[in-house]
């Protein structure tokens, strides 16, 4: 019963995770580097998703024994992503309660155990691409709570909590809309700057004769360039990490699909000639 109900819980929880995520912005998905057979990627991207993620979020449907399979030891496991006395075998649970986040932070932070599964679900491509770019298209904003503003998921609630990783820089956003002036149609382009300390400017400039449509371009220009790089290839093994941890068993279930493609493709060769061999007597 209480295996019941835990399975129960954790659907429920997937498809809660699914809604409210789906609820971002339409901005475009970055394509994540496949690096799910990346030993290296997945081991680093667990290191990150639990000295950064752990505190606010938990995945709570995954043991820490189960980072065996991307090549980490028990002493590895102890060592390097238990601090507070949990056990190898124990969940990924926080301490922070559903209640707590809500009264903090105005609501409960989703469980993270099959957010990929779940995006990839409602919304087409990999969940690894979402998450992915989520996490590279924060910017500086002064006017929102957090003072972190989101281009994947616009007004998120989320704090950029890996700045130090990325390191500053600015978005440059230039939007192309019709507006109405003198009671006539008009078309202008609005650029507007995020510094990288979140103060913007903006400006406004009219498009005579444009016939042309509406559009809207984002540019992020990073002042510590060789930091971003190296924050994008971390962000690459977190992603790829989350995406193994939504489906532990989907490498060898694949590789176990090749196989038995390929033995029903002999199987049936065998079976075509079986067939005429019996039947080349038969009129």
């Amino acid at each position: 019963m209480k295996m019941m109900t835990k399975f129960l819980s954790t659907v429920v929880l997937s498809l809660t995770c699914a809604v409210s995520m789906a609820a971002g912005g339409n901005y475009p998905w970055d394509k994540a580097p496949n690096r799910l057979n990346d030993n290296a990627a997945l081991q680093n991207g667990a290191k990150i998703f639990v000295n950064n993620c752990l505190n606010c979020h938990s995945a709570k449907s995954m043991r820490y024994s189960k980072l065996r399979e991307i090549g980490l030891t028990d002493e590895q496991i102890k060592n390097n992503l238990l601090f507070t006395g949990e056990r190898v075998g124990d969940m990924m649970t926080i301490a922070m309660t559903r209640a707590d986040g809500t009264m903090w932070f105005g609501a409960a932070a989703p469980d993270l155990t099959v957010m990929a599964r779940s995006k990839s679900l409602n919304a087409g491509p990999p969940g690894g691409d979402y998450i992915y770019t989520y996490l590279r298209t924060f910017y500086r904003d002064t006017t929102k709570p957090t003072g972190w503003n989101n281009l994947a998921f616009p007004n998120a609630g989320m704090p950029h909590v890996l700045w130090d990783m990325q390191g500053p820089r600015e978005l440059t956003s230039t939007v192309v809309k019709q507006v109405e002036k003198d009671g006539q149609p008009a078309w202008e382009k609005v650029t507007t700057v995020y510094g990288p300390e979140g103060y913007w400017t903006s400006n406004i400039e009219p498009l005579v004769g444009y016939n042309g449509s509406a559009s809207e371009t984002h540019r992020f220009k990073a002042l510590d360039p060789q930091l971003a790089r190296q924050y994008d290839s971390d962000m690459a093994d977190l992603a790829a990490f989350m995406t193994w941890m939504s489906d532990p068993s989907q490498l060898k279930r694949k590789q176990i699909g090749v196989w038995v493609l390929l033995f029903l493709g002999i199987f049936f060769v065998i079976a075509w000639r079986l067939n005429a061999s019996y039947w080349k007597h038969v009129k």
